[in-house]
């Protein structure tokens, strides 16, 4: 049975500005680049960040499963919405025989410079005992909050 987790954060810059952040390859640079103690490189095996894409994201030695590869399935510049889907190793080693993630970034409404981001975990599990948190993604989202933050442009 599919299941699914969602978590919400504001962010200070406008929806289109998150999504340059949210919306490509540089959400998980991010993630690599402020997690050494998680992540050790991130590889691009196909694509440029569009649907598509595939990712190959590796753990820090010694961590097991070593790595994971993503596939992006759905990257909507319309819409704002990003849907990637773990392939091979990670999660699907680690009890889920599904895993995946869904971002979506909205305006805040009456605030020009503010949007929302949801983040929504996407699950189905081979063991029910497997723990399932949101801890990692509301990481990944706020640090990418902070990049935005700290790289301000107003786009208008």
């Amino acid at each position: 049975m599919v299941q699914t987790k969602s978590l919400e954060i504001g962010v200070k810059v406008s929806a289109k500005e998150a999504w340059t952040v949210y919306g490509t390859l540089l959400l998980a640079k991010i993630a690599v680049e402020e997690l050494p103690d998680q992540f050790s490189k991130l590889e691009v095996l196909n694509g440029n960040g569009s649907s598509g894409t595939i990712i190959q994201v590796f753990y820090t030695p010694g961590s097991t499963p070593p790595w994971y590869k993503e596939l992006f399935k759905v990257v909507d510049d319309v819409r704002l919405v990003k849907e990637a889907e773990v392939i091979e190793g990670g999660a699907l080693e680690q009890g889920f025989s599904y895993f995946g993630t869904v971002l979506e970034v909205k305006e805040k409404e009456g605030a020009k410079e503010e949007c929302i981001v949801k983040g929504t975990i996407v699950y189905e599990l081979k063991d029910a005992s497997t723990p399932v948190s949101t801890d990692g993604l509301l990481t990944i989202l706020n640090l990418a909050a902070d990049y935005l933050i700290k790289h301000h442009h107003h786009c208008n």
